[in-house]
């Protein structure tokens, strides 16, 4: 994405161009998700026992696993959108895991560099929006779940998640928060954390960019995050503070993908021959489709999202 492209957003401060999100700086030591571990560890935020550079080769992945223990998890280090990953159980697994995920990663972010984990088995997906602007002001706009995933892409994401308990609630914000101060964040950006059982917190990676799922924060705080972030882009201060947020109500959010469920759920590209869209109050829809539209084979399969928002979950 040139969203997370931090060569594309230093030509565009080197042109004079504003680009609408954080400085090249600041993309490059987060949108690389080793580099970015390596901050979070410095800044203080738990992280999943991993590697601390980049892995080359199955023969040093190995090793690596060896001192991790098994079963672990390897994710392209330039990667993202659930690409570049897979899960070896032992040792057994590894090379085929390896080779499999680099191919990927260098198919999609053309660097087949992996960085290794542990694995932790059926864990929450909770992340936590954040805004930042060039005068230091960090705010959190509370938590998102989005644990509903098919092969590591978000299906069902909703706010408030009905795991989270006010303490954990008050712990992962403040070290979203602390970790946006420490970078200089500026623009709207999203810490993401897996959450274990009992409630544990390991970041996971950061989006340096809105995401698809914004709509449900939106929604619950009545903040409209696009806007704020071209306030942020134009100079200008966040217009609210922390203590004015509060979250009223509760949203979900599906994804509307075009797939062939007879196949795996594949994208399936092709022409929309008729379209006809929900509405109706707490109902909202965001979408470029129409009827007659051509969804193309070049990007993700995702044509539109259905927002819900009611008094209660």
């Amino acid at each position: 994405l040139l969203s997370e492209n931090s060569r594309f957003a230093e030509l565009c401060e080197k042109c004079g161009i504003i680009f609408i999100g954080p400085g090249s700086d600041v993309i490059a030591k987060l949108g690389n998700k080793q580099e970015a571990r390596n901050t979070m560890v410095a800044a203080g935020v738990p992280v999943i026992p991993g590697t601390k550079e980049a892995v080359y080769d199955p023969k040093k992945g190995a090793e690596e696993a060896g001192r991790i223990g098994y079963p672990v998890m390897l994710k392209a280090a330039s990667g993202g959108g659930g690409k570049g990953i897979r899960v070896a159980l032992s040792v057994k697994d590894l090379k085929d895991a390896y080779d499999s995920a680099s191919a990927e990663a260098i198919a999609n972010f053309g660097d087949g560099r992996l960085y290794m984990e542990k694995y932790i088995h059926n864990p929450r997906h909770i992340e936590v929006q954040i805004l930042g602007d060039s005068l230091g002001n960090v705010v959190h706009l509370f938590e998102r779940e989005c644990s509903v995933q098919r092969r590591h892409q978000k299906l069902i994401e909703e706010c408030p998640s009905a795991f989270v308990t006010p303490e954990l609630r008050e712990k992962m914000t403040s070290a979203a928060v602390a970790l946006a101060k420490r970078v200089g964040y500026r623009s709207a950006g999203t810490i993401e954390f897996l959450v274990d059982n009992d409630r544990n917190f390991y970041f996971c990676e950061m989006n340096t960019r809105i995401q698809v799922e914004h709509p449900v924060t939106e929604q619950v705080t009545g903040v409209d995050l696009v806007c704020e972030q071209l306030r942020i882009a134009a100079g200008e201060p966040i217009s609210f503070k922390q203590e004015d947020l509060v979250m009223r109500g509760h949203a979900i959010e599906c994804r509307i993908n075009a797939e062939d469920p007879s196949r795996n759920f594949a994208p399936c590209p092709g022409t929309l021959v008729s379209l006809h869209l929900p509405g109706g109050p707490g109902v909202r829809v965001d979408s470029a489709a129409y009827q007659g539209y051509k969804i193309p084979p070049f990007y993700a399969s995702m044509i539109g999202k259905l927002i819900v928002y009611g008094s209660d979950r």
